[in-house]
């Protein structure tokens, strides 16, 4: 019996642990204040996009990131693009995203320490985090078109039917 209650409460920690671990992320914004990933996701959903300024198929994907932020910024999406350019090339990336101006946050991760722990290993990386914490979709890369089944995923997360 007590074997059971033990089994009960570990499968419950398993599956809790995860997102309590995810929303507990401490992101560095480019202004080099730190906030909580859970600052995000008490909005609403969370699309976090792992880039680098040498990725080509990263800034196409962006300029749909940014289409989809101010196309569903209002219904509590959160678009966060993090950096994974080292430190030596983070001017390069300050240039790149003023002369862009994106309506989305852009976060930095010059040691990888994020990008490892969520297994973002491909550039690009998405990962549509839930408003409960949970991971809902992994997607890597981008090719042209890719950006119908980011909406789409994005839409389902916000519970909007077509």
């Amino acid at each position: 019996m007590k074997i059971r209650y033990l089994l009960i409460i570990l499968i419950l920690f398993s599956v809790v642990y995860p997102q309590v671990g995810v929303s507990g992320i401490k992101l560095k914004k480019m202004n080099g204040k730190t906030v909580k990933l859970s600052s995000y996701l008490s909005k609403g959903p969370v699309l976090i996009n792992f880039w680098a300024t040498w990725c080509s198929p990263c800034k196409k994907e962006m300029i749909h990131l940014d289409n989809f932020q101010k196309k569903y910024s209002d219904k509590g999406l959160s678009i966060l693009a993090i950096s994974t350019d080292s430190q030596k090339s983070l001017s390069n990336v300050r240039s790149y995203i003023r002369t862009k101006k994106f309506s989305f946050d852009v976060m930095l991760d010059p040691n990888q320490q994020i990008t490892k722990k969520m297994n973002a290993s491909i550039m690009p990386t998405d990962i549509l985090i839930g408003k409960d914490g949970s991971i809902l979709w992994k997607h890597y890369g981008f090719f042209p078109g890719d950006e119908k089944l980011i909406e789409a995923e994005i839409r389902s997360a916000l519970g909007l039917l077509d």
